[in-house]
């Protein structure tokens, strides 16, 4: 036997010793109850996208951030809103030599810098939070105010909202308007538009990365699609903000429409402005994503007009039951019990004042088989011509936790409602932004109800202050905050829904198992 056969037969002895061993010792394999849960940890970044606020000389906006305290977030962390500038060559300092004056390369240079420095002057955080738990406030006025680009990482980022109020004195639009600036996204829908010839309805798309992102814009009216013009392939360039006016996408004048914006590349924020040249204006934020039951939680107890409209944006069509869920409980509008909504197209129903005199929140549930729709009211308040319009989406519950920036020790109110049974709720005000101590208080909210709480206030409170909305309980809580501001008899109002603020992620376990090295 040679020495290369006995050199064979011993590498082979070896390598069975040795395959041997980790078979015999190789770890035993996970069973059905050996899964450790998935850990739920604070994020670490939060993006933020704010619409331009109005093209009004006579507006008048204040931006509100606020991030909660969050456990496990004792480090560091910045959070800073600033302008929305879209990057151009000669900023970059990227620009073609002008030959036509033999300008040097060192005066370009010079030219480059000064845009450049310009540039970075322009960019100036709006708002720059100094700590969790304290809100932080900037404003601005006239109607040159751009759109903002947010981000909020480390100890700012989980739960990280902020709240864009404006003021506008007289014109189109006149009266509150609010909005909870956006997440970017890919898909969005807003029904509630019109292109009837009293509104001017824009929709902002905001972009925050650096590459440009193409979306297309969708109207959907009482017999399906809207043939539109320029409604495809929109570019949004990087760092920048687009108002599209609905009505120059179509011809068609319809007062109840939804808009669907979707994003073929990148990513943008999106949101509505319906401003009506009688009636007011406010924002209008993305409904919740399409599902067989939907809830608008929040309308107001003085409200004198309620229209509601919903889109179905699936192949069947919706048979929707259609409930208030009042103080006292559930109830079913005289005459407006049910609303059918064809596949593909939208449908309205004026439900008057429904509310009669009692803060409460619409339901809608299949009456037979679901069908995935999304909706939206129009509420008004006042009468003659000095009515004031607003808007309230159908939105997710609270979940864990949802805040709202911008709250004053008077004209704020909280609506919170449980249509599937009896929860409880802690509402916590901040601490103010001027000054002030915060305050817990803890809500009972019965089953089927909507009921319009009396706010805690900080202790010492100077300036404005953020809510925080935390259900103690597992059934599910949605809920609403209003603002108000009476100017010349006008009640101006603006409501925003506070679904959860996703400030924690699920992070799943992790261990060795080197028998994966063995497959």
């Amino acid at each position: 036997m040679n020495r290369t056969t006995l050199s064979l037969i011993a590498g082979t002895a070896a390598l069975a010793a040795v395959t041997g061993f980790a078979t015999l010792n190789q770890p035993d394999a996970a069973g059905p109850g050996t899964a450790e849960a998935a850990a739920e940890l604070p994020v670490e970044r939060t993006s933020l996208l704010c619409p331009s606020p109005s093209t009004s000389d006579l507006a008048d906006t204040s931006y509100t951030s606020f991030t909660p305290v969050t456990k496990g977030t004792d480090g560091e962390g910045t959070a800073e809103l600033t302008a929305a500038t879209e990057e151009s060559a000669d900023a970059t300092g990227d620009q073609p030599t002008d030959k036509a004056t033999d300008e040097s390369s060192d005066e370009a240079s010079d030219k480059a810098s000064d845009k450049a420095s310009d540039k970075k002057k322009a960019a100036k955080p709006v708002v720059t939070p100094k700590a969790p738990g304290t809100p932080a406030v900037g404003d601005t006025s006239g109607g040159e105010a751009p759109a903002l680009l947010g981000t909020a990482e480390g100890k700012f980022a989980p739960g990280w909202t902020v709240q864009e109020t404006t003021e506008v004195a007289a014109g189109s639009g006149r009266g509150l308007q609010g909005v909870t600036c956006t997440a970017p996204d890919t898909e969005f829908w807003f029904p509630g538009v019109s292109t009837v010839a009293d509104r001017t309805d824009y929709v902002h798309l905001t972009n925050p990365d650096d590459s440009a992102a193409v979306a297309d814009i969708e109207l959907y009216g009482k017999d399906g699609a809207l043939t539109t013009t320029v409604g495809e392939g929109i570019t949004i360039p990087g760092h920048s903000s687009e108002p599209i006016l609905l009505s120059t996408l179509t011809g068609e004048k319809q007062e109840d429409l939804t808009v669907h914006v979707n994003v073929r590349s990148g990513r943008v924020g999106a949101a509505v402005q319906a401003l009506d040249e009688k009636l007011g204006g406010d924002w209008l934020a993305a409904s919740t994503d399409p599902a067989g039951t939907q809830v608008v939680p929040g309308i107001p107890k003085d409200a004198t007009a309620v229209r509601l409209i919903a889109y179905a944006p699936g192949d069947a069509d919706a048979d929707l039951k259609v409930q208030l869920a009042s103080p006292s409980g559930l109830i079913t509008p005289a005459g407006h019990e049910t609303l059918h909504v064809k596949a593909g197209m939208s449908a309205s129903v004026d439900l008057g004042d429904v509310t009669r005199g009692e803060a409460g929140s619409l339901v809608l549930t299949p009456t037979g088989r679901s069908a995935p729709v999304v909706a939206a009211v129009r509420v008004l308040r006042g009468k003659g011509d000095r009515q004031e319009s607003a808007f309230i989406t159908a939105t997710a519950p609270v979940g864990t936790r949802a805040s709202a920036a911008d709250n004053s020790a008077k004209g704020s109110t909280l609506a919170l409602t449980a249509p599937k049974g009896t929860a409880k709720v802690k509402v916590t005000a901040s601490a103010g932004s001027g000054g002030g101590t915060a305050v817990s208080k803890t809500y009972t909210v019965k089953g089927g109800t909507t009921q319009e709480v009396e706010l805690p206030v900080p202790t010492g409170l100077k300036g404005t202050y953020a809510l925080t909305v935390e259900p103690l309980t597992d059934t599910p809580v949605y809920a609403s905050r209003t603002l108000t501001a009476t100017q010349d008899g006008v009640p101006g109002f603006t409501v925003q829904t506070l679904p959860d603020d996703r400030g924690t992620v699920a992070v799943p376990e992790a261990d060795e198992d080197v028998a994966v090295l063995q497959r």
